[in-house]
């Protein structure tokens, strides 16, 4: 009897146990929420028109793609900062001598490939003597300037570059990046350009690509974030790249959600872009500007060879009704040779020379070419005011030449637009001066050195294709680049502006814009000022796709 009743109390005991922890988590229910918070995973998609060939940057020159991908997976010895100036990448420091010929650099002694082998100075001297070499497949401009470069290895982490003469451009050769000694020297230099490494490379850069892949085959490149530069990890653990033929079939990607972002938003597919519901559109300025070149050899017009004529044409043209006409309002008006952010750069240069709207028929009737009154044309000795107008045969570049050609009809210049085909036919036409303007892009070298598009022996050797023949420019170009820091270098480029300004050998309208779409899909996404590709991935660690839903305690209830 008395072991029964102690089964009872035993059962009642654990009973009124259940009751209570049921009561109690009752009562605990009371007081969660459930949320969603960001949850690391999924694969992050960027569409491109175009594919690779190679991924190496001591062969991306004359590549957009390669060059795009290159600038993700290889460092060089230096880098430029959002200044526009050079800072330490591979390199910890760098020296300059006395005599201005030599630069010593040091490299930082916790460097590593993406294969976990150290970086050494062995690499460094590999690298750029590749670009010595007759049998390696480099740019001829390329191999050009380190063909007058002596390297000397001072040790591991010390290496030497000896100029033939002092030349401050020459630091920004070494921001190109370099390739591992311990994979490829063994490899003939003929044969590299066809080496398996192209496909799947060793870098130290921000990005490494992920093994096992055959994207020439696939036309998508997965890279992984680089630990060693996310030392706090990121959400997103894949880079995904698409490749596409045209840019129709990227928009339809991009609409149908097969791929999260746009590389690059041209000014035709901007429209077609906006209109897809999920983008979001993150636009900044690009390092390239679209220029009018005077022709002022005798193949040109010859009243170009007189500057008032060039200032009062240059007058002529509002850029900001340009902008809005043409590119739909996708540009920058921009003066001069320089990009704003360059440290030459000197807007106050060009104020102080006072060509304006306000004096431009002044300035070509003074020149001998006035406007009759009841003619649209100008005239002089019978002969019209007649100018060859030559651009690219795109879209883009006939409603900017369009545009140029109704202002200047405005002041009373006659304008016949020719076409070329083909970037190839406009380089032909150029450096034939087959045309009295031309209408052309320019990406500029982050440095100032401007000697090969506007000193004399850029007449002969180099791209003056307008044969602007000015002495004193020529002089200051030359003195700029054989000296070294900013401090030294800037009055040779303020005396090559003020001559530049007042002389007008060119007409810079405007600078072009780069515009990223992102689907609202990707969560965190910011995008600041963007000099170079890895540049849009400044952020990315915060970025994310996917959620989790977590309980945490609701918060408290106000009471009134």
């Amino acid at each position: 009897m008395k072991l029964h009743l102690r089964w009872q109390l035993l059962l009642a005991l654990v009973g009124f146990g259940l009751i209570l922890a049921i009561l109690s988590f009752q009562v605990q229910s009371v007081g969660l929420c459930t949320t969603r918070v960001p949850s690391g995973g999924g694969v992050f998609t960027e569409g491109m028109v175009g594919a690779p060939q190679r991924l190496n940057p001591l062969l991306s020159d004359g590549f957009p793609v390669d060059q795009e991908l290159v600038s993700l997976l290889f460092d060089g010895l230096v880098q430029y900062d959002h200044a526009g100036r050079l800072i330490p990448a591979l390199a910890e420091s760098w020296t300059v001598s006395e005599d201005g010929r030599s630069l010593r650099f040091t490299l930082r002694n916790d460097l590593v490939w993406h294969d976990g082998q150290p970086i050494t100075t062995a690499d460094v001297a590999f690298s750029y003597g590749l670009l010595q070499n007759e049998a390696f497949p480099a740019a001829a401009a390329v191999k050009a300037l380190w063909q007058t470069v002596s390297i000397n290895v001072v040790d591991n982490l010390t290496i030497e570059f000896v100029l033939a003469e002092p030349y401050s451009p020459f630091l920004e050769a070494t921001a190109r990046g370099i390739v591992p000694a311990h994979l490829l020297q063994d490899v003939p230099p003929a044969q590299l350009a066809t080496h398996s490494f192209n496909q799947q490379p060793i870098g130290s850069g921000p990005w490494q690509v992920a093994p096992g892949q055959d994207w020439l085959t696939s036309r998508s490149l997965r890279l992984t974030p680089n630990p060693l530069d996310w030392r706090e990890g990121t959400q997103i653990p894949v880079l995904e790249f698409r490749f596409y033929p045209d840019e129709e079939s990227l928009l339809t990607a991009f609409a149908n959600g097969d791929i999260q972002a746009i590389n690059s938003v041209s000014d035709a597919l901007l429209p077609q872009v906006t209109a897809v519901s999920h983008a979001r559109l993150f636009t900044t300025v690009a390092p390239r500007y679209t220029q009018l070149i005077f022709n002022q050899s005798d193949s040109g017009f010859a009243p170009l060879q007189l500057a008032e004529v060039r200032q009062g044409l240059a007058a002529g043209l509002n850029r900001d009704v340009l902008i809005d006409r043409a590119l739909n309002g996708q540009g920058v008006p921009l003066t001069g040779p320089y990009l704003p952010d360059s440290w030459a750069n000197n807007q106050a240069i060009f104020a102080e020379a006072g060509v304006n709207a306000a004096n431009a028929d002044a300035l070509l009737t003074g020149a001998g070419w006035p406007l009759s009154e009841g003619s649209s044309v100008r005239q002089a000795d019978g002969e019209s005011f007649t100018l060859r107008l030559l651009a690219l045969d795109t879209a883009v570049y006939q409603q900017v030449a369009q545009e140029v050609a109704a202002q200047w009809a405005v002041l009373g210049v006659e304008v016949v637009v020719e076409t070329a085909v083909s970037i190839t036919e406009l380089r032909q036409k150029l450096a034939a001066r087959d045309f009295d303007v031309a209408l052309v892009d320019i990406t500029p070298s982050i440095d100032p050195d401007l000697y090969d598009f506007w000193s004399q022996e850029a007449i002969i050797r180099g791209q003056n294709y307008g044969g602007w023949n000015n002495r004193r420019a020529s002089e200051a170009l030359e003195a700029g680049r054989q000296v070294w820091g900013i401090g030294a270098r800037r009055p040779s480029y303020n005396t090559f502006l003020s001559i530049y300004a007042d002389q007008v050998p060119a007409v810079t309208l405007y600078q072009h814009v780069y515009t990223y779409a992102l689907s609202s899909e990707v969560n965190q996404a910011a995008i600041g000022p963007i000099y170079e590709p890895r540049d849009r991935y400044q952020t990315f660690a915060n970025w994310f796709l996917l959620y989790r839903d977590v309980t945490i305690s609701c918060p408290a209830e106000e009471t009134t």
